[in-house]
Formats: structure tokens, sequence, C-alpha cells
């Protein structure tokens, strides 16, 4: 089995390989841009590890891995643009470096393009790949607009909220996984659970993302710490706490959630300090473990011996301590 690092660069090289510059220049330039900004590579990695698990060479499922990372950034292209986001990873966004037809129609391209890697697989291989890749990118689009939704709702619920994230992060990562085991032709059972690993752990992720945009180290998080108060967004957290706090504290919290002030130093930390008195922020930390637990209690049932496993349960334990 490959480490982490090596499946990451063996992956860079074959994208660089796969994506270059063509005619239109202004379609496929963007492209090469947003794909070579660099991130993690976390999804196709975890093709590639799934397919290493289940005793494929990594390298037959390197198509199924550039889809996910093509479909990933495609995302981000036109998150971009409904966000008006300036910067992505510290540099311009496509639609601001280019402009926002330019921005849409690479956007389109590149999806149309991640569909186009799965000719690559036969038969049966083919057919699941697509469905499950057609079934994610439509949750995906669901989770986004559930997020857009959201900003503007004021009867948000927790479940609400558990299904957008699953939606909008965690599929993404049950399906780059299932991905791998599909082109290793495993077992029906263990291709449902190895999704279902990855499902749960997303959802951990992304719950933890949230703590950590109210709690974290600004050292270590690598974004603005209470960016989403700033934003006045909906997490886990502020749905928790208005649920958990008297009367008075959840008046206060949506009062907070109203203003936008010049410095929103004194709005952070009043709000921070409703998470920690409601008993928000430890309920936040307890659904994150439950969670994890979850993720791992599936891994522990498949069908595979404990070294086989191995990889995986390092890789959850690494990314839910920001190692990878």
């Amino acid at each position: 089995m490959q480490n982490i690092s090596f499946l990451r660069e063996e992956f860079i090289q074959y994208l660089n390989a796969k994506v270059s510059v063509k005619e239109p220049a202004n379609l496929y330039e963007p492209m090469v841009y947003i794909l070579g900004q660099g991130g993690k590579r976390l999804r196709p990695v975890l093709v590639l590890m799934a397919a290493e698990i289940f005793e494929c060479p990594y390298q037959k499922a390197l198509d199924a891995a550039l889809a996910i990372e093509i479909f990933h950034n495609f995302s981000l292209v036109h998150d971009d643009i409904m966000d008006d986001a300036p910067l992505r990873r510290g540099k311009e966004t496509v639609h601001e470096k280019w402009d926002v037809n330019t921005g849409i129609l690479s956007g389109d391209a590149m999806l149309i393009n991640a569909y186009q890697l799965f000719e690559n697989y036969e038969g049966e291989v083919f057919r699941e790949l697509a469905k499950l890749f057609s079934k994610t990118a439509i949750e995906v689009c669901e989770g986004q607009q559930y997020d857009i939704d959201f900003e503007t709702r004021d009867n948000v619920t927790i479940s609400d909220y558990l299904k957008m994230i699953e939606y909008k992060t965690a599929v993404l990562v049950g399906a780059s996984l299932q991905m791998g085991a599909i082109v290793a032709k495993a077992s029906s059972s263990c291709k449902k659970a190895i999704y279902e690993y990855g499902r749960l752990l997303g959802i951990a992720f992304q719950l933890q993302d949230d703590y950590l945009d109210a709690f974290g180290d600004p050292d270590t998080f690598g974004k603005q710490v209470g960016g989403d108060i700033i934003e006045n967004k909906k997490t886990f957290l502020y749905l928790k706490t208005l649920e958990a706090a008297n009367e008075n504290e959840a008046r206060q919290l949506e009062h907070l959630y109203t203003i936008s002030p010049a410095d929103n130093s004194g709005k952070i930390e009043a709000v921070k300090n409703l998470f920690e008195s409601s008993g928000a922020a430890e309920i936040t930390r307890r659904e994150i473990e439950r969670y994890t637990r979850k993720a791992f209690l599936i891994l522990d049932k498949i069908d595979l011996p404990e070294a086989k496993k191995e990889p995986l349960r390092k890789f959850g334990e690494m990314l839910m301590e920001r190692q990878v």
C-alpha cells in the first residue's frame, strides 16, 4: 500500500500530463489555472487509496480520481461566482481573472470533461461510476442550493443543516472512496460500507470546520477565525445555541446576527460567549466525536484484513487532526 504523499504526487503528475491548454484558449486556460492552484488533493487520493485497499493497482483508478478532482474544482469556480469571491487559495478567482461568462463556460466544460473520463472504463465499471457520479453531482448542487436558501430562511433546523453539509461536502468524500472500490471491483457490501465511512467522516469534518471557525487557532486553522460569525452563517453552533439557550440569550444571538459592525471583534467574542454559555460548543464537540466514532465503526465492519483497513483509519485520524 502506497503512502498518501506518494499517491498525491502520482496524481499530480497524471493531472499535469492530462490537462493542458488547447483552443479556444479562453475556455481551457481557466481550467488549467484552477486545477494548478494546488490544494490537498484529498478526494483523488481517497480514490487511489480505496482501489489499492481492494487489491487494484492505483494506476487503474487515476481517471476516476481525475474526474473527482475536476468536478470538485468545477464546483469551486461556480461557487466563487455565486459568492462574488475575489480570491481562492490566495489567488484571483477565475471570474475575477477573466470574467463571469468565461467562468461559467469553463466550469461547464470541466463538468463535461469529468464525465468523459469515465469513458476510459468498460462495461459495468463504467455504468457504476457514471451512476454514482450523477447521483453525487446533483446532491452537491442540492447542498449548495440549501446553503444559499439558509441565508434568508429563519426556520432552519438542525436536521436541515446536517442534510446541507452532507450533500455539499460529505457525499463527495464517500463517492471518492466508493469510486476506488468500483474500479477495483469490490463486493457490493464493501462498496456501500466504504461510501458510508467517507460520508460519516465528511460530516464530522464539516462540523469540526464549523467549530474551528469560531474556536480554532488562527495560526493553524488556515482561515479567518470568526468568518462564519461575520457572515451570519447559520452553522450547527448557531442553531444548537438557539435550541439550548434561554430566551434572553437566544434573542441576543439573533440580534447579533442582524448587525455588521465596522469592527467585528466585539461581535465575534459576544457570539462565542453565547456558544459556550449555552452549552452548544460542548454539544458540537460531542457530535464531532460521535460522527467520527460511527465512521470508524463502519470501517471496522468492512470485510478486509485489519492491515488493509489501517491506511484508511490513519487517513481519517490525520484528516480530523488537520494533518493532511
